[in-house]
């Protein structure tokens, strides 16, 4: 599925999520299988990437329970459609990529967590030994374990790249109170996530997490939660610091592209070149295999 048409008012439309207006208290959140890389969305859907994302929220929703209180209200198709008459006959469009949530008013900042040091948060500090301006430890390597981990907010960009900044920053925009109180349910949540899934072979490396504020005032943990997508997920066997690792992701979609782009034939902005079917099928299979490694169950549409 590339795009959702559902008998509800479309409100957004996001790199991967179709969101729709249930009422002035719930929302519907649809995830396809579109796929972006490097700021870019491809032509080609992902088979199942979806519901990988769905399920694996789902599934940490339920196993959060009593440690952060959060969206999620449904995740399977005959709950969605008992609680929203509406979408009867349209079981099969939501079926295990639709999750009905509370609404919120979101954070606009992205809580990013990172008990490892890559991505980003290395290339600055191979580059000048911080994270956002902050002196880190010297003699960090890349994948380093990062312990205490380390709280590095970012603003959440329509376009581009999301841009690290410092708690300082966070607190100026939300206020000390809110910072604090997202920082602390962010670690909590992270620390709760890195321990189930050490236990299944799988290091979390770094996160990102939502929050948003309902109208009578709680705090939500809102959005995906601990997916291949908003995550780096490595295997724990084989992990060694010094080097990049790899990942539960789309991983082969972006050496696919490396290739393309050092060859000459692609300059990195839309149009993307048209994807092999042995790219498209090879990311399909690393987040399906995300989820069973992670779940310790084959993914069942529900």
């Amino acid at each position: 599925m590339t795009t959702s048409d559902l008998p509800l008012r479309r409100i957004a439309r996001g790199k991967v999520r179709d969101v729709y207006e249930v009422d002035d208290q719930r929302l519907l959140l649809v995830a396809t299988d579109r796929v972006s890389a490097y700021d870019v969305v491809m032509a080609e859907p992902i088979p199942m990437k979806g519901a990988v994302l769905t399920q694996v929220s789902a599934w940490w929703f339920r196993r959060l329970e009593g440690v952060v209180k959060h969206h999620m209200i449904a995740a399977d198709a005959a709950a969605i459609v008992a609680a929203v008459p509406a979408l009867a006959g349209h079981e099969a469009a939501i079926a295990g990529r639709a999750m009905l949530c509370r609404r919120t008013t979101v954070f606009p900042v992205e809580c990013v967590i990172r008990g490892y040091l890559s991505g980003s948060a290395w290339r600055e500090y191979a580059k000048a030994g911080t994270l956002a301006g902050e002196p880190l430890p010297a003699g960090l390597q890349e994948s380093s374990r990062l312990d205490p981990p380390i709280f590095s907010p970012a603003t959440k960009a329509e376009t581009g790249h999301d841009e690290n900044i410092t708690v300082g920053r966070m607190a100026e925009v939300l206020g000390r109170d809110v910072t604090a109180e997202l920082e602390r349910l962010s670690r909590q949540v992270y620390t709760t996530g890195r321990d189930a899934a050490l236990g299944q072979g799988i290091i979390i490396a770094d996160t990102k997490f939502e929050f948003g504020r309902t109208a009578s005032g709680e705090i939500l943990l809102i959005d995906e939660v601990m997916t291949p997508d908003s995550s780096r997920f490595w295997p724990l066997d084989g992990y060694a610091p010094g080097k990049p690792q790899p990942s539960f992701d789309k991983q082969p979609l972006r050496d696919w592209l490396d290739v393309e782009r050092h060859a000459g034939r692609w300059n990195g902005d839309a149009p993307p070149p048209a994807l092999p079917q042995a790219v498209v099928d090879a990311t399909s299979r690393r987040y399906l295999e995300a989820y069973r490694r992670l779940t310790g169950e084959a993914l069942a549409i529900v």
